[in-house]
């Protein structure tokens, strides 16, 4: 009983994955101000959306809602956890995989990292699908079919971002009010990761060396 409880409380705190998501999210967009980051969190909102639609649509019953009455929706099919989850990752994974390019020599490392980040991610998904069954918020079918309608909403949100959106990237950072806010567009940049890196280290090193010189 005692380790049933155990997992049941780590599973717990598993659960809380999307909370966490969103909280970074907000802080990604308030310090970077990027659009891609803005679209990605648009696309999880349109997600969370459709799962609210699509319970009120079914009206299939929590397993066991007597155990959990604080719960503020009784439907259950999809599970929104589950769908939010398996947005994220299935985005994620079409990100790092079409979206960032390799920038530098070091091919076997670039593609080890984006193997292992897909690997969470996708472990992380299934836990927090498996965590809803387990404390019984849902059954199988209800995180499998907010699984696979979270996968579909991803991938298409994935291609209008890509196809539809990101052209208009640069005219919407040329707007004047995304000026104010510093609203930035980096859709060109193929890993920003790797530019953010060297243009901040070549940045540094140049400030060095004026401050070296001035020190003489």
């Amino acid at each position: 009983m005692a380790d049933r409880d155990l997992t049941g409380r780590l599973l717990a705190y598993v659960s809380l994955g999307p909370i966490f998501i969103i909280v970074g999210f907000v802080t990604l967009i308030v310090f970077k101000r990027e659009l891609h980051t803005i679209s990605f969190l648009g696309g999880l909102l349109l997600n969370e959306g459709v799962n609210w639609l699509i319970k009120n649509i079914v009206r299939e019953p929590r397993p066991c809602a007597e155990i959990h009455p604080s719960v503020h929706s009784k439907y259950a099919m999809p599970s929104s956890h589950s769908q939010f989850m398996w947005f994220f990752s299935m985005y994620s994974f079409l990100f790092l995989y079409l979206r960032m390019h390799q920038t530098n020599n070091a091919r076997f490392l670039d593609l080890l990292w984006r193997h292992v980040l897909s690997l969470f991610l996708l472990t992380v998904a299934f836990l927090v699908s498996y965590s809803r069954v387990y404390l019984m918020y849902h059954t199988w079918s209800q995180v499998t079919y907010g699984g696979v309608v979270g996968s579909i909403m991803a991938v298409v949100w994935f291609v209008f971002t890509q196809e539809i959106l990101t052209p208009l990237f640069p005219r919407i950072a040329a707007w004047p009010i995304s000026e104010f806010f510093l609203i930035r567009d980096t859709s060109l940049i193929p890993n920003i990761l790797w530019f953010e890196y060297t243009v901040t280290r070549a940045e540094a090193r140049n400030r060095q060396r004026k401050l070296g010189t001035k020190l003489q």
